[in-house]
This record gives C-alpha cells, structure tokens and sequence, in this order.
C-alpha cells in the first residue's frame, strides 16, 4: 500500500472488486487532497463508471473519501436526479494500491443510503448481502463486523456526524467543481 498521493487535481481510478477477485465498479475520478478522515477523491458530472455489464455517466459531481478505516468509503452527491445525498459502500480492504493513481476496495454489498425526501436513510442491499455471503464464503466474523458497522454508519449518517454531514462533503464538492474539469467524451 502506498503512503504517496497525487497531487490535487491529478486523474485516477477507484476500482472495485468482488470477495472472489471478480471486476466491479470502476470509477474514473480526480484526487482533490486529504484531511481528518482521510482522502477525497472527485467524479465531476460527465466522468465515467462502469463495471461488467453497465455502466453509467455522471449527472452530477460526487466526492468519495477513502477513510483511513479501511471498511467502507463514503460518497456525497450533489444534485444526484434521484437526490441521493450519500451513499456509503461498505467494503474490505478499501486502501490506496502502489501505484498512486489507484485505490482499490472489495465490494460488501450492503450500503448505507440518505436520499434527500420522504425515504429518508436505509441500509440497502441486504439481499445481495445473504446471496454473496452464501455464494462467495463471507467468512462469519467479517459478516458480524461489517453489519455492525452498517448500523453504526446508518446512526452516524442520521445524526449528522462529521464526515457524514452535510457541511464535509460541501467542501469537497466545491473543491472539485472548482477544478472547472470538463465532462469526458471518451472512455
């Protein structure tokens, strides 16, 4: 794991795998600097993510921030069409790679939701959650961890708690948006 980072600014990736080592979401994003919680990273409306099998264009910009805890990584929309807000991966290994242009994570199914309205904040996917567990191993005491964590994070979004609350993330959307990147045509 590498202690380097890019500089601000810089293009990079978010990859995602699953447990078994299979490709999910890949995220082309721009390293936008560090603080308290850890590091931001920003997908400006029009970048590009895919995984096999779909894949999708920005409509709004969006900052995630690789935590020094490496269990989920949290993601603030802005102007999201269906007013998701946050939208938190729970993860394993959710780290910076060796190479400083890349972080990594292996996808957990269950996520943490805050859509702006009358739905309000859930944990989702808990269906894929049994499917994978059964399908991919999970291995008990990561199960009994990781949904834990689920509830804490839920609570913690609920509550406002910083990095979960609005004022964080507001930052590092304008932090990226400040960047003027344009949208990508290619990719």
């Amino acid at each position: 794991m590498s202690d380097v980072r890019p500089a601000p600014g810089t293009e990079m990736i978010f990859q995602w795998r699953k447990w078994d080592g299979s490709p999910h979401w890949r995220h082309e994003c721009v390293y936008l600097g560090g603080d308290e919680w850890g590091d931001w990273l920003g997908q400006p409306a029009g970048w590009h993510s895919a995984r096999p099998g779909a894949s999708f264009v920005t409509a709004g910009p969006n900052v995630t921030l690789v935590p020094r805890q490496t269990d989920y990584a949290l993601t603030v929309n802005r102007d999201h069409p269906k007013a998701m807000r946050i939208y938190i991966d729970i993860g394993w290994d959710v780290r910076w790679s060796d190479d400083p242009l890349l972080a990594v994570g292996i996808d957990m199914d269950l996520d943490v939701v805050r859509v702006d309205g009358d739905r309000g904040i859930w944990i989702d996917d808990r269906d894929e959650w049994e499917e994978h567990s059964a399908q991919f191993g999970y291995p008990a005491e990561i199960m009994t961890r990781l949904e834990a964590l689920a509830l804490d994070l839920e609570q913690r979004v609920r509550d406002q708690t910083a990095p979960f609350d609005d004022a964080t993330g507001d930052l590092w959307l304008d932090r990226l948006e400040a960047l003027h990147l344009a949208p990508r045509l290619d990719s």
